[in-house]
């Protein structure tokens, strides 16, 4: 992976957990204590935003979801990385608002990052 791709991943995945500290959940680590099946996660993403740069939010998450669903995960109502299972293992149109807005800023990310680096 490329010093960019891991920066931009790096970035997102801070903005992501700052964001859900504002909603009160205080589970996401930083960067550097993530497991390396969550930075794997933002990594992807970025990589899938710059392979697809006009998908949507919705196409953001449905490419979340087949990746999460390729590795063994299911719909959970708690995020269980042993038990594999998350809350947000749904369609992108059932997901709360809250959480939509989560693939809104990840996506904002990657294409400010992507244009600076252009």
């Amino acid at each position: 992976m490329d010093e960019a791709t891991e920066r931009t991943a790096r970035i997102a995945h801070e903005i992501n957990r700052a964001y859900c500290e504002a909603l009160g959940d205080m589970s996401q680590p930083a960067w550097e204590d993530a497991p390396p099946w969550q930075r794997d996660s933002a990594v992807a993403g970025v990589q899938f935003h710059r392979a697809h740069p006009d998908a949507t939010p919705a196409a953001s998450h449905e490419s979340w979801l087949a990746k999460k669903e390729s590795d063994g995960w299911t719909y959970g109502a708690v995020k269980d990385p042993i038990a594999k299972t998350h809350p947000c293992f749904v369609p992108f149109d059932q997901l709360p608002r809250d959480q939509r807005a989560k693939d809104y800023l990840f996506r904002a990310v990657v294409r400010l990052l992507s244009t600076e680096a252009a």
